[in-house]
């Protein structure tokens, strides 16, 4: 039988896989955190009795240690497994510090790069990265390079470049697909979602200005945004993790069609508000003000989302279509699914477990 081993767990993307892969009838593994395991543990067990699948091995280990600190047991026991291994753990926080950064998504992925190289009945290695290893290139952004561009909007776009340098590299030795997603958010039909950050930070914006007489837009964009639902990414990464033409192949995820900035921004405030947007504050205006922590955390919002609402680049998705074609695999419209995206924000937004720590 076929395993699927997974890093990430129990984090809000390698949950939604280990519960897809869980009702195809696969073994599973996942290598957690001892700080995550009591987390982890809650949610296996949710999963084996949502989808009647079997026990879900979980492997106490660290990414940021050589060898992952696995025991000698589980690391036998990896050995003697036909399987497809899933690296999804990162700092995925767009205001992470450097040094950690560093140590998680480069360290933590050259650990793992050299233990997958061990497993001698490896089928698939599946690398999640992100669409933005672009860092600041604009125009069309090809699935086939990795340039390397003059600067980055922050250290998780450049921790997550340099990372998949060394996942490239590693396709000369090992069958790797690359995976880059866009922006992903919550279930395109049910909205659900593991934390509001990423698209939701407008949400939270949006939901603490709308006393004012009249919701502003943010500065001036033409620049489209780039926002996948979650179900898209499950469906779309555990094909091709088993489609021999995808062995080698790196992958945007991400929308063909995206929709402009301004046009979401609209669209979420009157779905959330009943009215619509009004006048302009200049994007240096907000910017400024965002370097105040009382203003970050009464918004609900990071710094660096701003950067995202006026950049100007389109990721090509040739690859993408190529190998998905006659799939009947494509991600959902963000326009028609933004109610149902906000429905389930109305209904948490007051739970902190949804809401990310601003600083």
């Amino acid at each position: 039988m076929k395993t699927m081993v997974f890093t990430g767990f129990p984090g809000f993307i390698a949950t939604r896989l280990l519960e897809s892969c869980a009702r195809k009838g696969w073994e599973l593994a996942a290598i957690v955190l001892p700080g995550e395991m009591e987390k982890a543990q809650k949610q296996a067990i949710n999963i084996e009795e949502n989808t009647g699948c079997g026990r879900i091995r979980l492997l106490p280990g660290d990414i940021t240690v050589e060898g992952l600190a696995l025991s000698q047991k589980d690391r036998s026991w990896l050995e003697n497994q036909q399987l497809i291994f899933w690296h999804l753990a990162a700092i995925y926080d767009l205001a992470v510090p450097e040094d950690i950064a560093k140590k998680v998504n480069i360290l933590g992925t050259q650990n793992v790069n050299d233990l997958v190289k061990t497993l001698d009945q490896l089928e698939r290695y599946m690398y999640f990265s992100t669409a933005y290893v672009a860092g600041r290139r604009e125009g069309l952004l090809l699935e086939d390079e990795l340039i390397r561009p003059q600067t980055f909007k922050n250290h998780y776009e450049e921790t997550k470049f340099e990372a998949e340098l060394l996942v490239e590299q590693l396709k000369k030795e090992v069958p790797t697909t690359i995976i880059r997603p866009g922006i992903v958010r919550g279930h395109s039909k049910s909205g659900e979602t593991s934390k509001f950050d990423g698209p939701y930070f407008f949400l939270n914006m949006i939901d603490r200005m709308r006393q004012l007489p009249a919701i502003p837009y943010i500065g001036r964009s033409r620049a489209t945004i780039n926002v996948v639902p979650v179900d898209y990414i499950l469906e779309a990464s555990i094909y091709l993790s088993g489609l021999e033409r995808a062995e080698s192949a790196t992958v945007h995820l991400t929308d063909p069609n995206p929709h402009p900035v301004e046009e979401v921004y609209r669209t979420m405030v009157y779905e959330l508000t009943g009215k619509y947007p009004k006048g302009r504050i200049p994007k240096k205006i907000a910017a400024l003000s965002m370097k105040a922590s009382a203003i970050r955390k009464y918004l609900g919002v990071e710094a660096e989302t701003l950067d995202y609402m006026d950049w100007q680049a389109q990721f090509d998705t040739h690859n993408a279509q190529s190998l998905l074609e006659g799939s009947g695999i494509r991600p959902a419209d963000f326009l028609e699914t933004i109610p149902a995206m906000i429905a389930f924000y109305n209904e948490h937004k007051g739970d902190p477990k949804y809401q990310v720590t601003i600083v």
